[in-house]
């Protein structure tokens, strides 16, 4: 075979291997034979009872380097490890392009784009036209905050429990503009939605123009009840803008359904998908008034497209999405959802019955799933977080923010039941001193 016929066979194999939806995906080639054997002997089982199912699970477990891992990783609230398909095709589409970036990235794997909105909407329920790939929550919401139009005088409803980054956008449009920025604290764990209800409507005003939502909150895993907020605000005219960092690729929803009017979310934690991707959500009709962070056409544009143009990407993490929505879709959102908060429960659950040792979420189904809070009595969360560490290779991480004070652990499909035996144990004998 001369030159020529060696490059032309190259090109082909490089772009069937840029399509993580084709028959040579990463995850067909590892997975697919087996998982699809061990699909037909659960078949007969609820996602309630595939939760607790370990055989099922430890086969699970082993498509995820980071269930092998020297230490214990119980932060994926944090950001979530690629499985290894996810992680191969990551590391084969970076050697691509650098054979050639300006060709390979541009020409092949850019091309890939329009699959991975397609199968990004069809988990989130919603219209491919809706939207946009970025690169974490941040600069999804911040896209979004920074967008929209508003005037000295105009204010926004957010809480001192939201995610710092987007607290710090609207406190620099509050200084920079003179918008009103306004923000609640709530007391978690709580079991009352009403409550919550209650008190946005009470802090809305005639100048209210948007509240600012957080779906599954950082600190503590509070489910917000988000469209009960939703109606509220649009009963009042109002806009509504969701956090979906936590939520995303972890509960069994569909992102209409929450009749918020924006949505953004990491795609890194839950998903499990490369590290440093995201997704920006906008309805239709709300699109042509958002303006992109960065400019490269029709600010005015009812293209979502337009949130796109960040200049050179990095091609092979964006394509690894793909390999993640092929991961995630094998299992199933609601059986992924069950056993995550299974795992919840059941380190919980334990950890609640010893002495000194409090736990600072809701246990009830629907107020939580994966994150859970935990304090031992006599220890800051900086301390309770570092003995776990030391002593037991037990990684968390802990969280003083508002009037959160714990240490947040929340575990992943790939944790061991082990792992979360390890953690009990470490919290009791640190309970003791």
């Amino acid at each position: 075979m001369n030159s020529f016929e060696n490059r032309r066979s190259f090109i082909k194999k490089a772009g069937a291997l840029a399509g993580a939806f084709s028959v040579n995906s990463f995850f067909n080639r590892l997975h697919a034979a087996e998982w699809q054997e061990l699909e037909k002997a659960h078949l007969h089982k609820s996602p309630l009872e595939m939760a607790t199912d370990e055989d099922y699970w430890t086969v699970i477990q082993q498509g995820y380097s980071a269930s092998s891992s020297p230490i214990i990783i119980l932060n994926n609230g944090g950001v979530s490890p690629s499985p290894l398909a996810v992680q191969q095709a990551v590391e084969r589409f970076n050697q691509m392009s650098n054979q050639g970036p300006s060709y390979y990235m541009w020409r092949i794997l850019d091309q890939g784009r329009e699959n991975l909105r397609a199968g990004l909407a069809k988990l989130g329920g919603c219209d491919p036209e809706e939207v946009a790939i970025n690169r974490n929550a941040t600069e999804a919401l911040v896209t979004i905050i920074y967008g929209l139009d508003l005037q000295k005088g105009d204010e926004v409803i957010g809480s001192t429990q939201d995610y710092p980054n987007m607290m710090q956008a609207w406190q620099q449009r509050a200084l920079r503009e003179g918008i009103v920025y306004k923000q609640l604290t709530f007391n978690f764990p709580s079991e009352n939605d009403e409550e919550i209800v209650a008190a946005y409507r009470k802090a809305i005003t005639s100048k209210t123009k948007i509240i600012h939502l957080t779906h599954v909150i950082n600190w503590n895993g509070q489910i917000m009840p988000i469209l009960k907020i939703a109606r509220m605000a649009h009963e009042k005219g109002l806009e509504v803008i969701v956090d979906g960092a936590h939520s995303y690729g972890l509960l069994d929803f569909k992102i209409p359904d929450l009749e918020a009017d924006y949505f953004g979310t990491s795609l890194h934690k839950y998903l499990s998908a490369p590290i440093g991707s995201g997704m920006l959500w906008i309805k239709k009709e709300k699109i042509t008034k958002v303006w992109p962070l960065i400019c490269a056409g029709d600010p005015k544009s009812d293209n979502i497209r337009k949130f796109e143009n960040l200049g050179t990407r990095s091609f092979p993490i964006e394509q690894g999405i793909g390999e993640a929505l092929n991961f995630h879709n094998a299992i199933g959102t609601k059986r992924k959802e069950e056993r995550i908060r299974y795992l919840k429960d059941y380190w919980a659950t334990k950890a609640e019955k010893i002495p000194g040792v409090k736990i600072h979420t809701s246990l009830k189904r629907e107020f939580s799933c994966a994150l859970a809070g935990v304090s031992v009595d006599g220890l800051t969360p900086g301390e309770l977080e570092s003995r776990l560490m030391r002593d037991f290779k037990i990684h968390t991480t802990p969280i003083s923010i508002a009037n959160i004070n714990c240490v947040r652990v929340s575990p992943h499909v790939y944790t061991k039941i082990s792992d979360l035996d390890n953690l009990v144990f470490g919290l009791e004998k640190i309970s003791k001193g």
